[in-house]
């Protein structure tokens, strides 16, 4: 009998009893007050006059009219400098402990993105929220005494001046509190390995000494780790050697373009539950089996509004015009798509943090990404967004009897216009193209007008090919660092994507 399992699930059916509903507008005026009044004697809180901003009635309004829209390159360039220069008190109050490390996917040039002990403490925090939600999955008993696979970046963060830096993943697994370390894997001494592949050749090594029982990771490098151990020990899945296997916590990426070959590693059904975790903040998880929907975490650290994805507001490199409108989580409609607008206790300020987010369920605040601003296809009037190439995929998955983990796409002009240059990652490469190509075109004719409409016209077509999954992952290895927060830009544009048909090429 699983006495101590027994102990944690009735805690976490009480604790759930004993919370007072959520109130999410509520919530987010309080939050925004709290990092007002926290921030007000800061040197942004004094360039903006914060303590003006708090004397007002409509203190939400006065806000997003008073501070502009930052990116990365103008908070960095205007204000984030100043903490590398060893001046305190700049965004946010002192000078932070940490820098999360990011490339996104959009190249090698790492972003420095301050992570406060404020923030540690928000996301230790809300991950504590996310396991008091498990209640809602009526996981057995015997789950919570299950050892939990986190595979994120190293945990071996590099000293640096006044501060240590990492990858998000590495920076919140080195922050893990003292009572979790028992059921953490791979464990301290294997995660501050820095190579991807070493670190991943120790856990195959190690695995038959634990007894797994969740997963957590971006999709495409956890399913890596899956075929190593699976290959290492000559298995047919990976229940044969982690039988208890019964949680994914998947993050970083939307999980259904894996879904399909994340399925194929495992020997049952396991519980897949999503997570947001950015380099800036963890914004939302998933907090009931109903839904693959993830609820915003409103009272914790972040302040969140949203801009309407229209393509008039959206420059070429993915910033905001300067009078975009914002609106609140009071405001917000249903199925729509939004730039998310974050300001957090790290000292970012209406940072566009380059995900776009449709909403759900308004009540309880439930959204799902649907994209990357840069990734918003608009040549000739396409209109073509991730959600509906990630619909796409699932589309041929199903239509073709085939798996699909990987996809990127450029809108290329040849000498008789342009064209969508589709490579598809597939093990399933000696598929017909040709029949596969003409069945992506219709599937994007009929679930978005205004591609059918640029097709009628200036979009001469499309232009597929299909390659090893594998060819993804040897590019980010090539042009970043393996593993980690690292994610496939799924639109490119024309440079880059004929350094990346070079690649494929050799």
């Amino acid at each position: 009998m699983a006495i101590i399992g027994n102990i944690i699930k009735s805690v976490i059916q009480i604790k759930d009893t004993l919370t007072p509903e959520s109130h999410p507008v509520e919530n987010q005026k309080d939050v925004l007050k709290s990092l007002l009044e926290t921030a007000k004697d800061t040197a942004f809180g004094k360039h903006y006059n914060f303590e003006a901003l708090l004397e007002q009635d409509d203190f939400q309004t006065q806000f997003s009219e008073t501070i502009p829209y930052f990116d990365y390159n103008k908070i960095n360039n205007e204000w984030w400098y100043r903490l590398h220069e060893d001046q305190s008190d700049v965004t946010w109050p002192g000078n932070p402990d940490y820098f999360a490390l990011s490339s996104g996917t959009t190249g090698k040039t790492s972003k420095r993105i301050p992570v406060t002990t404020d923030m540690i403490d928000a996301i230790r925090n809300a991950g504590i929220q996310q396991v008091f939600a498990l209640h809602a999955f009526d996981l057995p008993p015997d789950f919570f005494e299950k050892e939990i696979m986190m595979l994120g970046s190293s945990t071996d963060l590099i000293e640096k001046e006044n501060h240590k830096e990492g990858e998000i993943s590495g920076i919140s697994a080195s922050n893990i509190p003292f009572w979790f370390r028992g059921y953490y894997k791979p464990g301290e001494d294997i995660s501050k390995i820095d190579d991807w592949d070493e670190r991943v050749e120790r856990i195959a090594e190690n695995a038959r000494n634990w007894d797994i029982g969740a997963l957590s990771g971006i999709p495409s490098w956890l399913e890596l780790m899956l075929k190593k151990v699976i290959e290492h020990h000559n298995l047919n899945n990976i229940h044969d050697i982690w039988p208890n296997l019964q949680v994914y916590t998947s993050g970083g990426v939307a999980f259904k373009p894996y879904e399909k070959s994340f399925n194929a590693l495992m020997g049952k059904p396991i519980t897949v539950i999503d997570t947001y975790l950015a380099s800036e903040g963890f914004i939302a998880f998933q907090a009931r089996p109903e839904t693959t929907s993830m609820q915003l975490v409103t009272d914790n650290g972040i302040y969140f509004e949203f801009v309407p994805f229209k393509p008039e507001y959206i420059l070429e490199d993915g910033s905001l015009i300067p009078d975009a409108p914002s609106i609140t989580l009071a405001d917000v409609k249903l199925d729509e798509d939004y730039v998310l607008i974050i300001s957090t206790v790290s000292g970012a300020w209406r940072y566009i943090i380059g995900d776009t987010i449709m909403f759900t369920d308004i009540e309880r605040a439930e959204i799902k990404i649907t994209g990357r601003t840069k990734f918003f296809l608009n040549t000739v009037g396409s209109q073509l967004s991730v959600n509906k190439m990630n619909d796409a995929m699932l589309h041929l998955e199903e239509q073709f009897d085939m798996k699909i983990p990987e996809f990127t796409i450029c809108a290329k002009e040849f000498e008789d216009g342009f064209y969508h240059c589709w490579y598809i990652g597939t093990e399933d490469t000696a598929k017909d193209s040709s029949k596969i190509t003409e069945a992506l075109d219709n599937f994007l004719k009929d679930a978005n007008k205004n591609y059918a409409v640029a097709r009628s016209k200036a979009l001469q077509g499309l232009k597929v090919k299909l390659i090893k999954p594998e060819i993804f992952s040897d590019w980010n290895a090539k042009n970043k660092k393996k593993g980690g927060q690292v994610k496939m830009e799924r639109v490119m544009n024309e440079d880059k994507f004929k350094t990346w048909e070079e690649f494929v090429n050799q």
